[in-house]
């Protein structure tokens, strides 16, 4: 399965929870309802902690909200709007796991904003 089947399946995912809850709920209410929609699909890890490396080195680590067959990362945001730091955030998530694919999705106010990165290296 190719990344735009993968995230077709992971956007319509996200649609259903909101089409269910609705807005209004804190994102870690969006990401446990969101991994119980991808897992009737697909393999999903929740909270997965990601080692990032400068210089061959340990610098930190962070925890991706969601990484869905091992190929697409995703994060999740509950808030009015999306900005552009949200989106830089997202490229760095796809820089440090060398993932190709990242979706960034908000349960906003009153629909669901998505937005796709491929990077390419």
């Amino acid at each position: 399965m190719d990344y735009a089947d993968l995230t077709e399946i992971i956007i319509g995912c996200a649609y259903r929870v909101y089409n269910t809850l609705g807005s209004g709920f804190l994102e870690s209410v969006y990401e446990k309802s969101l991994v119980i929609e991808i897992q009737k699909k697909l393999l999903v890890e929740s909270q997965k902690a990601i080692d990032v490396y400068y210089d061959a080195q340990l610098v930190g680590s962070f925890f991706a909200d969601l990484v869905v067959e091992n190929t697409v990362i995703v994060e999740l945001k509950a808030v009015r709007t999306l900005t552009p730091a949200h989106e830089v955030q997202l490229v760095n998530y796809l820089a440090a796991t060398k993932l190709p694919v990242g979706l960034l999705i908000n349960f906003g106010e009153s629909k669901v904003e998505i937005k796709r990165k491929l990077l390419c290296f």
